[in-house]
């Protein structure tokens, strides 16, 4: 079940978006009067699930989940219909309409990714606003997982910036982008009542952005092992231990917080251990626990918000909308900071690199709209920014051929068009093989 509903998701997701991106396409050529014989959600090799035509198109929807297309007559793309290239130029085709008109055509799907992803993300600070943990409700302080640690950071530390940016919002990711896309060297952290500065080694940088170390968490907030789950039929529920007990040692050793009682628990797997509890605040009692291979006792501690106040910061419209121009600035923009990187060799394509599978995890196993909209909007943004790439096959592929002619008075001939797009064609399909098979490989 928890499978299915991440691939709904994903699916209406893409579907959303590429009918949208298609549908650009589609609206500028009609507007210049061009035929569009076919538009597809979803490619349609073989044969397709449902089509239908209407007027001079055929609408459909294909089988294999990676795009969608619409069919402009008198144009080269991955169709490669040679033969309607062959014939005569009519006016109502692509071929015959002059090189600015092509230019918008060929822009359209990108100009409509842009807008619903700003139009997305001003919605959703509208509606939902902003969410936080006040930095300053984290009392007790920091811990950290064996990365972090490695970093210099210690539990108990507060951090105050990254960088130059000040720390008031509590998110662990703040680090990670901070020193991948914002250059930050420093973490200014209150240590022991005093600050210190900590320096950030520069292999950190891959580090942080390898697939490998992808799910470290670095830091994150410090709170009592309060117990808030106790799995049914677990080792914890036969020995006794109730919601509430909020475990104070394990074998005699002392544990203030989750990640101590997490540490001292740790490879315990068919081992006795002696866990000690406070119930009702002052009742201590003891549970002699033999665990099993798996060495998990079944129990988590309670969720944050039982500990912290998470704040919502709510906007009206109107300063809705420059925020949502600024977040997708700001997306783009690291977009194209990571692209640089990656070509630079600052960041491995093989840990920045994901298929379907990588962008199906970020939906989650529960629908949450926020979250759903919100990954759309990503999404939709990151479409307009690939499809603007200069690679044959893709709109910013056609886009430099056009923009060539327009500057040059000269234009590519048919053939030179047909084996660039091929080109690109099948560099992209190898790069989706690529991405697909490093997403299968991370499965195993």
């Amino acid at each position: 079940m928890d499978t299915l509903i991440i691939i709904v998701q994903l699916l209406t997701s893409l579907s959303i978006l590429v009918v949208l991106h298609e549908g650009g396409h589609f609206a500028a050529a009609k507007w210049f009067k061009t035929k569009v014989e076919k538009f597809y959600l979803f490619f349609n090799p073989w044969f397709s699930l449902l089509k239908f035509k209407r007027g001079e198109t055929e609408y459909g929807i294909g089988w294999l989940p990676f795009g969608g297309y619409v069919k402009i007559a008198g144009m080269i793309d991955e169709s490669f219909d040679k033969e309607q290239m062959k014939g005569e130029m009519q006016p109502w085709e692509f071929r015959a309409k002059p090189a600015w008109q092509r230019l918008i055509i060929m822009l359209g799907g990108i100009i409509v990714n842009v807008i619903l992803g700003v139009f997305l993300f001003i919605m959703i600070i509208w509606i939902y606003g902003s969410s936080f943990l006040p930095n300053d409700q984290v009392k007790d302080g920091i811990f950290v997982d064996d990365l972090g640690y490695e970093m210099g950071l210690r539990d108990g530390d507060k951090i105050l910036a990254v960088g130059d940016v000040a720390f008031d919002k509590f998110d662990p990711g703040k680090l990670k982008t901070g020193i991948i896309l914002n250059d930050a060297t420093t973490v200014l952290v209150e240590r022991n009542n005093a600050e210190q500065v900590i320096d950030i080694d520069p292999k950190y940088l891959s580090e942080l952005s390898s697939y490998d170390k992808k799910d470290y968490m670095i830091f994150g907030p410090r709170i009592p092992f309060e117990i808030g789950t106790v799995a049914e039929g677990s080792i914890a529920e036969k020995a006794g231990i109730q919601l509430k007990d909020k475990i104070i040692a394990v074998n005699n050793q002392p544990a203030a917080f989750a990640n101590e009682v997490q540490k001292l628990l740790k490879d315990k797997a068919s081992q006795e251990v002696l866990v000690t509890a406070l119930r009702n605040g002052a009742d201590t009692v003891d549970f002699a626990i033999t665990m099993d291979e798996t060495g998990l006792l079944g129990i988590a501690p309670s969720s944050l918000d039982n500990y912290f106040t998470i704040e919502i910061e709510k906007f009206g419209l109107g300063q809705s909308i420059p925020m949502g121009f600024a977040k997708s600035y700001g997306f783009i923009a690291d977009q194209v900071k990571a692209f640089g990187m990656i070509f630079s060799g600052k960041l491995k394509a093989k840990d920045s690199l994901g298929s379907v599978i990588s962008i199906g995890k970020l939906y989650g196993t529960e629908w949450v709209w926020s979250r759903f909209w919100n990954i759309t909007a990503m999404l939709s943004l990151l479409l307009a920014f690939l499809n603007l790439l200069p690679i044959p096959g893709l709109d910013g592929g056609h886009v430099v051929f056009v923009l060539w002619e327009m500057v040059t008075g000269r234009k590519p001939s048919d053939k030179f068009l047909e084996y660039a797009t091929m080109i690109g064609f099948v560099l992209l399909i190898g790069l989706m093989i690529f991405a697909l098979g490093l997403d299968i490989m991370r499965l195993f």
